[in-house]
């Protein structure tokens, strides 16, 4: 059933496929047995992950199993050498800490679920037998009679079998912030979702009019049930920097185990004790892991969400973060996100000429006024005032009409009083027109609101510089031609006509009062883009990121507003919903980079568009605030809903939620995005430049036959507390300069890219040789002393040398005082280890030694040299770079 195309069938043909009268609806008896058939009108819940479950889940990254494994074998270690299971405790409690922050982030799909079934109107009306009932919505089965009026929330997906001048609310649904005039004649040939007038789809409300229909689908048949199952089976995906960290976690994990077989066969060679080279290959293993990696990447990444909490952006997924720097395509939804989601009138016609209404004073409207003064009082909004604010309520289009009247002192509520409405002729679909009459100080005159060809058929004189005089078909063409100029900018176009009567006619029907009419001019409407979105549109070209709109609403208004923004350039195309469904998925493929404007698109064809950018190897995020955009949120490498008009669905949805319902803000979350994965790059490259230092002592020391100068413990610390501290401490450092000058990220490019690894191998190199300096000078005082020292001098080489990866260019004098979190690790970092190196008891535990005066300035002169040696790199490197005209 539900595959067939309701609009395109009458309402007899309806009657007989669904087995149902638009008169009298179903029997009781036959609605049980559609209910045994297709069941209750709800959403199929998919089932809850259990939390131990999700808690198993965390421990999947290659990382994460090579650190459990580290923390058995040191525990197995630990035991036989009787040192206990400290070093495995600390290991296991950071993965632990790891684990229960990523389950604290809930399921997105769960929650989205939750959220629809909030939708769901709880109650509705309908005939059954002929008698008119109130039910529970989810009682409704497919042939049911609904009956609708204003302020109803559509319970599932109808075909309307009458509509009284009935209009629907569907921005949520198609994205269109316009209401859809509804009707019931059938539809002929394929048309997209917004188009389907004669059907009305759950979820969305009626804003104006009467109607009944015949339910055609519910729970997961309707158009928001398939959204609901679309969310369902939407894949996770996994950010660039969780790709890429995995993938360091097996390039790490890989080369520690090469290094322990092969320290351990060379160990053997030299016929050292099994116990004793398994320990050795054990501790570089640990040297080769940064232990405290996973943990400070999560808090790097915590961290940045309470700085975006503060720029209004929400973060309910940690590692959105990150993504939003990598981000090089955003597909945006139109309504409420570019635009103001709000109609506003934009230009006015009269006497001959269009003006733009910002133009416009409240001493100088002249003809401009009459027209305010007909469209403000032809019109059934309320306008309500609390305090000094006024509040509109009503259709969009004619709230927009009395805000415009309060922008020139014409109050509706006081026209209402000083010219009393005396009778009137409501809006209806048919004519496309609206008529009142108004007791104007005695005289009774005529307003008449509508589309321009119905008014102008009802007009024999126009209003010209305050004087009525004959209508020509010149003035006919010079309207209609102004009219096609506003349509031209996608402004929605109402005309006001006006008249005089000298009494009220017996029948108030359109043919005693819509005629005669003279015309007074016309309004022109949109809903606008955001002023501030332009701006960050230019801000997104310069970032190297594609914006794109997808939207629900008309091909003229969606590109008339991408011009605007600048979002649609010389060469790019338009795609419709229509011609997105005719395209195979590799023919999309190929076009979607051209197109900057998709149009009149359904949910599907949102989550197509984004499949399509990401099969081009594309980081997409997508932005909206509809329950149409949940798909596609959830799909998007980085969803973003809006917090103020986006829906429950939405939200849920997302990875982060715009507190303000700012396109604007999306810029500042990608520079924050981007300023926090260079900061972790930073982290990397500071920890792993250690770390090699490590390896490259104990390496040298076995290769050479040495004693060992680390011991299991010293690495751990080092690892761990003088590591972890600074390299958190790096997640606040600010954004460089051209942060946003600067093209995206490659998500094909991992971590380890030729330039990366070629500055930790030659830093971790320093790092090593100062410290095998430190060993070698040490020995002559004995290898206690030895150790120490070497313990020492790559401790506190860690702390100059956070200076040095802040920037690979820049000089780590340029800002030093601009990260005070920094500063304030470090003299912990530092006080730390002046209190292991200083206190007996803690000296027995890490097995170092008292340093005397000549021993420490080796030890200061060794650890300030990575500070100078990179200074000097980096003038060569900066020097070379001006010569070459290269900017950094």
């Amino acid at each position: 059933m539900k595959e067939s195309k309701f609009y395109n069938l009458t309402i007899e043909e309806i009657e007989q496929v669904l087995s149902t009268s638009s008169e009298q609806g179903l029997f009781e008896k036959e609605v049980e047995e559609r209910r045994a058939q297709y069941g209750y009108n709800a959403f199929q819940k998919k089932k809850h992950t259990p939390l131990w479950k999700k808690f198993l889940m965390q421990f999947k990254s290659f990382m994460i199993i090579v650190l459990l494994i580290a923390a058995a074998i040191s525990g197995v270690v630990g035991f036989l050498n009787g040192e206990g299971f400290t070093d495995a405790i600390i290991i296991l409690a950071i993965v632990i800490l790891n684990a229960i922050i990523g389950v604290a982030q809930e399921a997105k799909a769960e929650k989205s679920l939750d959220a629809l079934e909030k939708l769901s109107s709880p109650h509705c009306k309908v005939i059954r037998d002929g008698k008119l009932n109130t039910i529970e919505s989810k009682e409704l089965v497919p042939g049911d009679l609904v009956v609708i009026e204003t302020g109803d929330s559509i319970p599932a997906d109808l075909r309307l079998t009458e509509a009284v001048n009935l209009k629907i609310q569907e921005a949520a649904l198609t994205g269109e912030s316009v209401p859809e005039e509804k009707y019931t004649a059938k539809i002929e040939g394929e048309v997209s979702l917004g188009d389907c007038d004669n059907m009305a789809f759950g979820s969305t409300n009626v804003t104006y009019g009467r109607g009944k229909g015949v339910v055609t689908a519910i729970g997961m048949d309707s158009e928001v049930g398939k959204i609901a199952s679309m969310i369902q089976t939407v894949p996770e995906t996994k950010t660039p920097l969780q790709e890429k960290l995995d993938k360091l976690g097996k390039m790490l994990g890989i080369g520690a185990i090469a290094i322990c077989l092969l320290i351990f066969i060379v160990g053997m060679l030299y016929g050292n004790d099994l116990m004793t080279m398994f320990m050795t290959a054990v501790s570089l293993a640990a040297a080769a892991i940064p232990e405290g990696l996973p943990a400070v990447s999560t808090i790097v990444l915590a961290v940045g969400v309470q700085k975006l909490v503060k720029k209004n952006a929400i973060v309910r997924k940690l590692p959105s973060v990150e993504t939003l720097g990598s981000t090089q395509v955003i597909c945006s939804d139109k309504t409420g996100t570019l635009t103001q989601n709000k109609m506003t009138v934009m230009q006015l016609f009269a006497d001959g000429k269009i003006e733009n209404v910002d133009q416009l004073t409240a001493e100088n409207l002249g003809g401009f006024k009459m027209v305010m003064e007909g469209a403000v009082m032809a019109n059934d909004a309320i306008l309500t005032q609390n305090d000094d604010k006024w509040t509109t309520t009503g259709d969009p289009t004619e709230t927009a009409l009395v805000d415009l009247g309060l922008k020139f002192d014409l109050y509706k509520n006081e026209l209402n009083v000083k010219y009393p409405r005396v009778a009137e002729i409501p809006f209806d679909s048919d004519r496309k027109m609206m008529t009142i009459v108004v007791d104007k100080d005695g005289i009774l005159t005529v307003y008449v609101k509508g589309g321009l060809d119905e008014v102008l058929a009802c007009c024999s004189s126009i209003l010209e510089n305050g004087e009525k005089r004959e209508i020509t078909e010149a003035d006919r063409s010079k309207l209609k031609e102004a009219n096609t100029r506003m349509a031209q900018e996608a402004l929605r176009v109402l005309a006001v006509a006006t008249s005089t009567i000298e009494r009220l006619p017996e029948e108030i029907e359109p043919s005693t009062l819509e005629l005669d009419l003279t015309f007074a001019g016309m309004l022109g409407m949109i809903d606008p883009p955001r002023e501030e979105v332009r701006v960050a549109v230019e801000k997104c070209a310069d970032a190297g990121i594609k914006p794109v709109m997808i939207t629900g609403d008309h091909q003229i208004t969606a590109v008339a507003i991408a011009d605007y923004l600048g979002i649609k350039k010389e060469g790019d195309i338009v795609l419709t919903g229509m011609d997105v469904e005719k395209m195979s998925a590799s023919e999309l493929r190929k076009e979607v980079e051209r197109v900057a404007v998709f149009a009149r698109v359904s949910p599907e064809h949102k989550v197509r568009i984004v499949e399509a950018f990401q099969a081009n190897g594309k980081i997409v995020a997508m932005t909206g605030d509809g329950v149409n955009d949940a798909p596609a949120l959830k799909l998007a490498d980085i969803g973003v809903a809006m917090g103020i008009t986006g829906t429950d669905v939405s939200k849920e949805a997302a990875d982060i939620v715009l507190a303000d319902d700012n396109f604007a803000t999306i810029v500042t979350a990608v520079e924050e995005g981007r300023r926090i994965y260079d900061n972790i790059i930073k982290a990397i490259q500071f920890m792993l430049a250690t770390n090699i230092g490590e390896i490259i002592v104990l390496f040298v020391a076995i290769i050479a036959n040495w004693a060992v100068p680390l011991l299991p413990i010293h690495i751990l610390w080092i690892n761990l507390v003088t590591d972890s501290l600074p390299a958190l401490a790096l997640s606040v450092d600010p954004a460089t300069p051209n942060i946003m000058k600067r093209k995206p990220v490659d998500p094909k490019t991992g971590i380890m890219n030729r330039n990366f690894a070629l500055h930790i191998a030659l830093q971790g190199l320093m790092i090593g040789m100062l410290s095998l300096v430190a060993y070698k000078v040490g020995l002559q005082w004995g290898i206690d002393i030895a150790r120490t020292m070497t313990f020492a001098v790559l401790a506190f080489c860690q702390i100059t040398h956070v200076f040095n990866v802040r920037s690979n260019h820049y000089s780590a004098f340029r800002g030093l005082f601009s990260n005070k979190y920094l500063l304030g690790a470090i003299a912990i970092v530092i006080g730390l280890m002046l209190i292991v190196l200083e206190i007996p008891f803690l000296e027995d535990i890490f097995h170092v030694s008292n340093l005397d005066g000549v021993q420490w300035i080796w030890v200061i002169g060794l650890s300030l040299a990575p500070l100078v040696i990179m200074e000097i790199f980096k003038g060569i490197k900066r020097w070379i770079g001006r010569r070459s005209n290269v900017e950094y």
